[in-house]
């Protein structure tokens, strides 16, 4: 019992008007939550079964729709609960948990796409080596890395926020990403430091190498013949694209809790969603239709009479 009354409990303050459109809510965001399910789903499921899929690109295209499987679920059934509930409350502890999730696999996915970019430049730029470079340990040793480097690197913010004291218990937003810091007293600067080391190793530095890759590839297929341009747009295309929008997207993540004030309440929930939504359901998309060999797949998964 007194376990019970000494949890910290945190309001979730960035819903707008939920007791109004709480069921419209719910239908919606169920209804994107088995979209996001589905869709990643399938694509690795069609790579998992299809032995002409089980090269690198295809493997580290499966672990990154598997990322944004596994962090819309650290976000959505939560925020369902909230929408059918009477108070959108959740517990300090859980918050900083979904927080470290939230986080750990944005860094993967940083990291899992300059995978995918280092690919594209050895099947490139050095197609003969490619076997040898892109063997079963490396492609392990990658996805085994954009894993366990953020969730290790995570856990020391979140780990050193437990004890620290809250003089605010209402959070700005609809789960728990940065804007945490806004409910504690005092951020010291050691965290800060912290922070911005994370930062720069799972998105800046991965970024930057990703542009490097890329900057290469473009280099020497602009001198190569019409072949290797076509399988460089083909291939680097569909990353670029998913890049872009996820470097976007966490932008605007970082920057708001900074101008936290200066955002509209709807213009902060509109802005957080396409964070859960637009990026889960975009890449899916992307590479099931740029990619040509899972689109062909796909079409025999959904349109076996045309196939024949």
């Amino acid at each position: 019992m007194d376990d019970e009354l000494n949890v910290t409990y945190v309001t979730l303050g960035g819903h707008v008007e939920v007791d109004k459109y709480r069921y419209v809510y719910f239908v919606i965001m169920f209804t994107v939550y088995i979209l996001i399910i589905c869709s990643n789903s399938t694509i690795v499921y069609l790579i998992w079964i299809h032995q002409s899929l089980h090269e690198p690109m295809y493997i580290f295209i499966a672990a990154l729709l598997l990322n944004s499987v596994l962090l819309s679920t650290a976000i959505y059934p939560k925020l369902l609960i909230d929408f059918l509930s009477e108070k959108q409350i959740i517990s300090y502890s859980a918050c900083l948990f979904q927080f470290h999730i939230f986080y750990s696999l944005g860094g993967s996915e940083f990291l899992l796409l300059a995978a995918m970019a280092y690919d594209r430049y050895v099947s490139i730029c050095k197609p003969l080596q490619y076997p040898t470079i892109m063997n079963k340990t490396t492609v392990t040793i990658f996805l085994v890395f954009a894993w366990i480097l953020p969730a290790s690197q995570v856990a020391v913010p979140a780990g050193l926020s437990v004890n620290k004291k809250l003089c605010s218990f209402i959070l700005k937003g609809f789960f728990c990403n940065n804007t945490v810091y806004k409910l504690q007293c005092v951020v010291s600067r050691a965290q800060i430091i912290h922070d911005m080391v994370i930062l720069l190793n799972v998105a800046l530095l991965p970024v930057l190498f990703i542009l490097f890759t890329y900057t290469r590839i473009l280099v020497i297929s602009y001198r190569s013949c019409r072949e290797v341009r076509k399988k460089a747009a083909q291939t680097c295309l569909p990353h670029l694209i998913v890049l872009i929008n996820f470097s976007c997207l966490c932008a605007y993540d970082v920057i708001t809790v900074q101008l936290e004030s200066d955002f509209p309440k709807t213009v902060r929930l509109i802005m957080s969603l396409q964070i859960v939504m637009y990026h889960p359901l975009f890449n899916p998309v992307i590479y099931g239709l740029k990619m040509k060999h899972i689109y062909k797949h796909l079409r025999r998964l959904f349109c076996p009479a045309k196939m024949i």
